[in-house]
């Protein structure tokens, strides 16, 4: 598993500046003016720091970026790092200055000349995030030269910064988390490694349980097993608990899908690109990083979460179209396209959690339809709701985080797409608004009294391509919104 950073605070020291080794950051403002320990810097330099900042390369940064000063005359450090960054607080400047750093130092110790900067969780917070490899299966030295140093931030006031490297590992950890279960092949992450890790969860306070086949039939979560009928990797429900609120009150349920590997069953997805189907659990991947982060802070919240782990794969056992199961609630459901896997294995575990713990409000997370990819692309995750009150407590954490989200319709019209001739419903309604007849399926299984969130996340859990925060591949989207959700609408 991947460990984070853990920022450390400590107080300037402008002497030892002229000693430090590996690099060193100073954050310039537009106007250019230079802090104490910038000037101490620039002094050392023999002034090539203030002739970057009256130059053209510097005026062309944004905020949030930067440029290497290398080697630097008279000092020890390999290169000073200048970053653009104005004084007043901008949240989504702070963390792109952070990933800036934490991009730039993999491997070598950073030493961050903050003083009396705003912002400087947010800085952290980027920067750890940045530095994040995936390297669990790789082996040779260049890549074990890439793992994190460590990470220093030079303060002028401590009292400002205490518990902050507390708070910055806390998100840090559950974000790795997320990323690491959705990085990784699905011959290591089976069903039942999926849930030996959650299960350890428990070492933090969480309680954990396990359901396995045997109990899954008793409870008659028959969709969820009919997805599972093709693999040898047994299919399970974990439900985890975190109970850090007055005792009573309501919990919110996170409900996530783990699809570990998703062949798409009888219905055969096409070979090019699914090996990325690996990454078809990031929904249960994502509730697994936000109860992580929820325990490791202490959230005074009560939360469960439930995850359905099954494999979707081809096998003479394997669930047909044309088949009709019976989900737990009740309902019929004729299985149309078996690569539709996803909301049967949620059907159930929502169905389930809503018996067993009353919540106080839903949300259930998936990768659940190429469909929202069309609609959204990668930068925003698909947010489907009955309830305007917590959609929209959701859309503005989300938007606080720099988590891209777009709320979507729901409406009686699109259920017709959904009739069957031989059942209640059809796992599926046609190819046109793919995304909105998967949560009209879903909302089947809502009870009325529940406010609830469905979040398609399949266009933001895993891209090809750098993000702000995260090298490509796995970007643990949703985990620091649903914290901060829970924290301003669930914590007392």
């Amino acid at each position: 598993m991947t460990t984070p950073i853990t920022p450390v605070f400590v107080e300037t020291d402008l002497d030892s500046l002229a000693t430090n080794e590996g690099r060193v950051v100073v954050f310039v403002p537009e106007d250019g003016r230079l802090t104490i320990p910038v000037r101490r810097v620039n002094r050392l330099m023999k002034g090539a720091v203030a002739r970057f900042v009256a130059s053209d390369a510097f005026a062309r940064l944004k905020p949030g970026e930067a440029c290497d000063l290398a080697w630097p005359v008279g000092m020890m450090a390999e290169a000073v790092q200048v970053v653009r960054l104005e004084r007043r607080f901008d949240m989504e400047a702070c963390r792109k200055a952070g990933a800036a750093i934490g991009a730039a130092g993999a491997g070598k110790p950073v030493l961050v000349l903050a003083g009396n900067q705003r912002g400087v969780d947010d800085i952290a917070l980027g920067a750890t995030l940045r530095a994040y490899d995936f390297t669990d299966h790789k082996t040779d030295s260049e890549n074990a030269a890439k793992k994190p140093g460590q990470l220093t931030f030079a303060v002028t006031r401590m009292d400002e910064v205490e518990g902050m490297d507390k708070a910055v590992s806390a998100l840090a950890e559950g974000v790795f988390f997320t990323r690491d279960l959705i990085n990784e092949p699905s011959n290591v992450l089976t069903t039942t490694e999926f849930a030996a890790r959650l299960e350890a969860l428990a070492k933090l306070g969480v309680k954990v349980k396990t359901l396995d086949e045997p109990e899954l039939e008793k409870l008659g979560m028959r969709t969820l097993l009919s997805v599972g009928h093709g693999s040898r990797s047994p299919s399970k429900v974990v439900i985890m608990e975190w109970m850090g609120g007055e005792k009573g009150v309501a919990p919110l349920a996170l409900v996530g899908k783990g699809v570990v590997f998703d062949a798409g069953g009888i219905s055969l997805k096409p070979a090019g690109g699914m090996e990325d189907m690996t990454m078809d659990m990031g929904g249960a991947g994502t509730v697994a990083g936000v109860m992580k982060t929820l325990a490791l802070r202490a959230a005074k919240a009560n939360v469960v979460a439930i995850v359905g782990l099954v494999e979707n794969m081809p096998d003479g056992q394997a669930t047909r179209p044309g088949d009709v199961v019976r989900s737990m609630k009740g309902d019929s459901v004729e299985v149309i396209n078996t690569d539709a896997e996803g909301r049967l294995v949620l059907c159930d575990v929502m169905w389930h959690v809503q018996e067993a713990y009353k919540p106080a409000g839903m949300i259930d997370l998936a990768t659940l339809t190429g469909a929202i990819v069309i609609g959204l692309g990668h930068e925003n995750a698909g947010v489907f709701s009955n309830d305007n009150a917590l959609c929209n407590g959701f859309l503005k954490a989300a938007e606080n985080e720099g988590e891209g989200a777009w709320r979507m319709p729901l409406g009686a019209a699109y259920d017709k797409k959904l009739k069957s001739r031989i059942a209640d419903m059809k796992n599926v309604g046609g190819r046109d608004a793919g995304a909105i007849t998967a949560a009209q399926f879903l909302q089947r299984f809502v009870k009325d009294d529940t406010p609830w969130i469905h979040l398609d996340i399949a266009g933001v859990a895993l891209v090809k391509t750098n993000t702000t925060l995260a090298p490509k591949g796995a970007t643990g989207w949703g985990v620091l919104a649903l914290n901060r959700l829970v924290a301003n609408r669930f914590e007392g």
